[in-house]
């Protein structure tokens, strides 16, 4: 992914055909070392191709994945009307003891 990152920075930066000295350029500023075998394969995969139709092929590709998410909880009538508020405070305190128990796990994320 850095290789691809870097190759899109020089791409972006008017490097329409950026060179493997070009990439291990952009990543060696940063800091970030280069796996020549890796940055060689992303070089032979990318190699005369435009790169506005390689992003655009990716999207076409990424629209036939699935996404999720697209179910939306229905409350059951008229008669259960009263009942979803009392099930969506229970929900909601359940949802917060559980990010309290997270809190005791003796670490965090920016330790």
């Amino acid at each position: 992914m850095r290789y691809v990152a870097a190759y899109l920075l020089a791409c972006l930066g008017g490097n329409t055909s950026p060179s493997e000295s070009d990439i291990k350029n952009i990543l060696s500023s940063v800091g970030v070392g280069v796996d020549d075998e890796k940055l060689a394969l992303v070089m032979k995969q990318l190699d005369g191709k435009n790169i506005e139709e390689v992003i655009a092929a990716g999207q076409a590709k990424l629209a036939s994945v699935p996404s999720g998410g697209g179910a939306v909880a229905s409350s059951g009538g008229a008669g259960g009307a009263s009942e979803a508020p009392a099930a969506a405070e229970e929900e909601v305190k359940e949802e917060s003891e559980e990010e309290e128990s997270d809190d005791d796990m003796g670490f965090s994320l920016f330790d």
